[in-house]
């Protein structure tokens, strides 16, 4: 038994005919035939009724049928893995992004990548970081940024940076000036938030809970520079990740360190364990850690909290 004759005999069971077999895998029908009928020999066993033109599986056929499918497929995986090692530097990779992230850390990443790997594209999907981590577990997308932590069961994943959040206020304020804010004192404000599929806007409700009050919350986007926009305005407060307020015009915005409790921001490239990835996708990982550096999260770092 080999694998061409499993093949054949798959096809066979999946078409119900062996001449459209035999056309679809551009072999004559006595061939085919053929094939099917030394693969009845050794084992033992009719594997089709044969009634004139029509065909269908005994009870050894679809046995075999079940086994059959199994291993075909996995020798197409193994041909596809081998197959992308051969071609080395062509493939494609789908690459999750939330919105604020992709700006700040990525561009020269991707910029790089492409010049030593330039028949290798990349399709960005920009989403939050919860659908980014949903369309890496369903397979959506390949890899994808997201906020830490994730459930480590599911994923690999190394995280690139460790920050806070800070306290962004307008100018004028009664905590400008202020040389850190712990999160109490900040009950009665009104909040600019990210929206609902942003890691970040569950954090920090939840942060604001654990202080002893539910947030008031105004106004949500998805975009960082429109909320700081909307606090520079006056219409409210907003926490924001250190690396994004780094760059603010502080001249209408004061940017304050945020204590009692401080609020972590990780970001980390995750990608499932449990999936094949091409060599292009193994590759990426391997050139983002050494461009972004990183640091491994231990393996009990676990939430399987619903984000």
């Amino acid at each position: 038994m080999d694998i061409r004759q499993l093949q054949y005999f798959v096809q066979v069971a999946r078409l119900n005919s062996f001449s459209n077999a035999a056309k679809s895998l551009y072999i004559s029908q006595p061939t085919i035939s053929k094939m099917i009928r030394n693969l009845e020999v050794e084992l033992g066993a009719d594997l089709f009724y044969r009634e004139g033109k029509s065909i269908r599986l005994t009870d050894a056929g679809q046995i075999l049928l079940t086994k059959a499918q199994n291993i075909v497929e996995s020798f197409g995986s193994l041909s596809s893995e081998l197959d992308s090692l051969r071609k080395l530097k062509q493939g494609h990779i789908r690459i999750g992004l939330p919105p604020m992230v992709g700006a700040s850390f990525f561009p020269a990443v991707i910029g790089q990548f492409h010049k030593r790997y330039p028949e290798v594209t990349i399709r960005l999907h920009e989403d939050g970081a919860k659908k980014v981590e949903n369309d890496v577990e369903t397979g959506l997308i390949d890899i994808g940024v997201v906020v830490l932590p994730v459930n480590m069961a599911k994923f690999h994943c190394f995280t690139f940076i460790e920050e806070k959040l800070e306290l962004l206020v307008p100018a004028g304020h009664r905590l400008a000036g202020a040389n850190n804010v712990r999160l109490g004192e900040l009950a009665d404000e009104e909040f600019v938030l990210f929206r609902e599929d942003f890691a970040l806007h569950d954090r920090i409700i939840t942060a604001c809970v654990k202080a002893g009050f539910q947030p008031n919350v105004v106004y949500e986007s998805s975009q960082w520079d429109l909320i700081s926009r909307m606090v520079a305005a006056g219409l409210g407060i907003a926490l924001l990740p250190e690396t994004i307020c780094r760059d603010m015009d502080r001249s209408r915005i004061e940017i304050i360190p945020l204590t009692e409790p401080a609020i972590p921001w990780q970001l980390g490239m995750i990608w499932r364990r449990d999936r094949y990835l091409s060599f292009a996708a193994r590759e990426w990982i391997s050139f983002a850690k050494g461009l972004l550096g990183e640091q491994f999260l231990p393996s009990d770092y676990i939430d399987i909290s619903d984000k």
